[in-house]
């Protein structure tokens, strides 16, 4: 890793735990222990301090998504590993965060474009390899789904629909996508997916 990406992770950690607004670029400076003129040859603004942390948590998800889908055996385990990992991860990340985000345009919007592709890009091949090997049912319009999938997320993490002082986020996630993805299954499916809720306790 290098001195770059430390100070990048360092950020997200505190993004997560804080939220972005919640300290000055003196806090950070301290916080991560560096010189002012280090932070500033790094960050030209806090803005692109920002943009820049969210590139970089866009390419760990990545690597972490691409490690999570190599450990399943079928694509319901695929479906359903995805969606454990997003609901953990919505444990440790304060609402605020993501709330914040939305301040910074540039950064948001590239989260976002994110989000959109890869969402319908992997859910979408996910889905046509289940619906080929009968895990998912063969009525089910691909697009339309993987549309729905992307909306929802788009749904949960609006805080005028689910106010995070009212909903614990992950129990929206799960309560959105686990009985989503178990309606689209065939019995082969459903099955498996049973027996994935068993064993990971979800």
């Amino acid at each position: 890793m290098t001195f770059l990406e430390t100070i990048l992770e360092e950020i997200l950690q505190i993004f997560k735990r804080e939220g972005i607004e919640a300290n000055s670029e003196a806090d950070f400076i301290r916080k991560l222990d560096i010189r002012a003129s280090t932070f500033q040859e790094l960050f030209t603004s806090k803005e692109d301090m920002v943009l820049q942390v969210v590139k970089y948590d866009i390419a760990q998800q990545d690597l972490e998504q691409r490690s999570i889908l190599a450990k399943a055996t079928n694509p319901v385990e695929e479906i359903m590993m995805l969606l454990v990992d997003g609901i953990e991860k919505m444990k440790y990340i304060n609402p605020v965060y993501i709330q914040d985000l939305q301040k910074y345009p540039q950064a948001w919007q590239v989260s976002i474009d994110h989000v959109s592709s890869n969402n319908q890009q992997v859910n979408a091949e996910i889905l046509n390899r289940g619906v080929l090997q009968g895990y998912f049912r063969k009525d089910v319009n691909l697009q339309l789904v993987t549309k729905i999938i992307l909306e929802q997320f788009f749904m949960m993490i609006n805080p005028q629909l689910f106010p995070p002082d009212r909903y614990n986020l992950s129990e929206v996630f799960r309560s959105i996508y686990l009985y989503y993805i178990r309606g689209i299954c065939t019995e082969m499916g459903g099955k498996q997916a049973e027996e994935f809720f068993a064993r990971n306790n979800v």
